[in-house]
């Protein structure tokens, strides 16, 4: 009995001191304070607006690339209500339509809906950065799955947004998407 109470001990402390690394040191341990000092500042009303010239890869949870894609956004802005329309061109040929509906509050607070997202999903801008959460269901054709996301965007010094979501199942990370948007040329 003593050598299966160490076992579970054991793996209980394994347990304890991977969510404490998964706490303190990983991709989901960011927080908006952690960039409110960061320049440019990255204001979501004028840094996603107009034309968007987007182009990303998706990694599988192997860390592999699974998918390639380019993509066309076009966001115009009444106040503080943005409506965002994206077209996504994979390198499997499918094309995938998005439209997200971005409301931005006085102290930057975000709150975001799309026809695949489930409910609301919330954010923050601060600094050169901005966060969403939200929860997302695929299409019937890649699965149907619901899955968490965190989508973390940065605004570089030449205005080129970086983009790193990782989307999560039972708190197992089963993608993750790394993309740059910046204004298209005229």
């Amino acid at each position: 009995m003593t050598v299966f109470l160490s076992l579970i001990a054991g793996v209980a402390l394994a347990v304890i001191a991977f969510l404490l690394i998964q706490s303190r040191f990983s991709f989901k341990a960011q927080r908006p304070e952690d960039y409110t000092a960061a320049g440019p500042d990255f204001s979501i009303r004028e840094h996603l607006n107009g034309p968007i010239q987007c182009e990303g890869v998706i990694y599988g949870p192997t860390g592999r690339v699974t998918s390639r894609f380019v993509a066309d956004f076009e966001a115009s802005w009444q106040g503080n209500v943005g409506r965002m329309v994206e077209r996504f061109e994979y390198d499997s040929g499918t094309v995938q339509n998005r439209e997200w509906t971005l409301t931005v509050g006085n102290d930057g607070a975000i709150k975001a809906t799309a026809p695949d997202v489930i409910g609301t999903g919330h954010g923050q801008q601060a600094g050169n950065s901005v966060v969403l959460n939200y929860r997302i269901k695929l299409a019937d054709e890649a699965g149907g799955h619901i899955l968490d996301t965190v989508d973390w965007m940065y605004l570089t010094a030449n205005g080129t947004i970086m983009n790193r979501s990782q989307f999560r199942k039972y708190g197992i990370k089963v993608a993750e998407l790394v993309a740059t948007m910046r204004p298209k040329a005229a």
